[in-house]
């Protein structure tokens, strides 16, 4: 084993380590939160993994984004968080798509190849699609509720998506899931916080976003944190991994 994923050993042990080097994890957003789970999956030891996002750092982005500074302000998020993940973790098989998830690539992207999808979008169609395409490829999926107009980092949690409550997206994921027939076997990460609502504003609706909260520094990367020792310990726990 290298000598950077010593520490990790003590904990995962070799075998541990292995099935992580040899997991495939598909993480499709890389900003507040997936920036973050991104980071994490890395640093775990995972040998192989795909991250999809079309967009740029912006400077608004700075108060919460792992590849934002402003010294990267206008560059390719895809491509700050690619290359930070290879220095982390040189060995690592990595593909990068840079793109913005359409309805039809989301089931196109979605393969057997993958043992976990992380759903970092931050906006309800990708989003959606994201979901249906892995529950339909029968690939196990986290998917990133709502981070933004919290503040309270104890109220974040992991569960069945059917069990989120105080989330307006969680809301209006689950209703247009519940139309696909789709109502449980999504594991979700969200905040029981009651959102602020004053902290809202409306966009010109490209990307598929329509509107967007306030947001602190440290909830997106929480979220991404959750969804990550969500996925690690699943592949640690997981069986034949060749």
């Amino acid at each position: 084993m290298a000598q950077w994923t010593e520490r990790a050993e003590l904990l995962f042990k070799k075998e541990g380590l292995e099935k992580l080097k040899n997991s495939n994890v598909l993480i499709v957003g890389v900003g507040g939160v997936g920036s973050f789970a991104a980071e994490f999956i890395a640093r775990a030891g995972v040998g192989k993994m795909t991250i999809v996002d079309g967009d740029v750092v912006d400077i608004t982005n700075i108060n919460r984004q792992l590849p934002a500074l402003h010294s990267t302000v206008g560059v390719s998020k895809i491509d700050v968080v690619g290359d930070r993940l290879m220095d982390i973790n040189p060995e690592l098989q990595l593909t990068k798509i840079k793109e913005f998830l359409s309805p039809e690539r989301a089931f196109e992207i979605v393969t057997n190849d993958f043992d976990y999808v992380m759903d970092c979008i931050d906006s309800v169609t990708p989003k959606l699609n994201l979901i249906i395409a892995s529950k339909r490829k029968k690939i196990k999926i986290i998917s990133s509720m709502g981070a933004g107009g919290k503040m309270e980092a104890a109220k974040v949690k992991v569960s069945d998506i059917s069990k989120t409550k105080n989330c307006y997206l969680a809301k209006a994921i689950k209703r247009r899931l519940k139309e696909v027939k789709i109502d449980k076997g999504v594991k979700a990460v969200y905040s029981s916080e009651i959102q602020d609502t004053s902290s809202l504003r409306m966009t010109d609706g490209k990307n598929f976003k329509k509107s967007f909260y306030g947001t602190n520094s440290y909830m997106p990367g929480l979220f991404g944190l959750h969804a990550a020792e969500t996925v690690i310990r699943y592949l640690l726990k997981k069986e034949g991994h060749n």
